[in-house]
């Protein structure tokens, strides 16, 4: 059996080190990069499926600032007092 030397153990420690902080590097200039690509090609296929099942929304565009108001026709609540039958009922010891 072969032993290894302490400065062999140190190189590989070494060489594990700085892959680790290498790619935590590269991860954190490149991750947000990355992750906007991704954020944008779903946000496209998103918009692409919402336009298929709803056409008539790209109808619809207003012009910026214009304000319109859509009022919510008035419930009239009719009181149902009639929610029922009421029985009377004891309890058996």
């Amino acid at each position: 059996m072969q032993e290894a030397s302490l400065s062999e153990v140190l190189r590989v420690l070494l060489i594990v080190l700085l892959i680790y902080f290498g790619f935590k590097l590269i991860i954190r200039w490149f991750g947000p990069i990355i992750l906007r690509y991704f954020l944008k090609k779903v946000g496209k296929k998103f918009e692409q499926k919402f336009g298929q099942a709803n056409p008539m929304a790209g109808q619809q565009q207003r012009k910026q600032g214009e304000v319109t108001i859509d009022k919510k026709p008035k419930n009239k609540r009719k009181s149902k007092n009639d929610v029922g039958e009421y029985i009377d009922y004891e309890e058996i010891d």
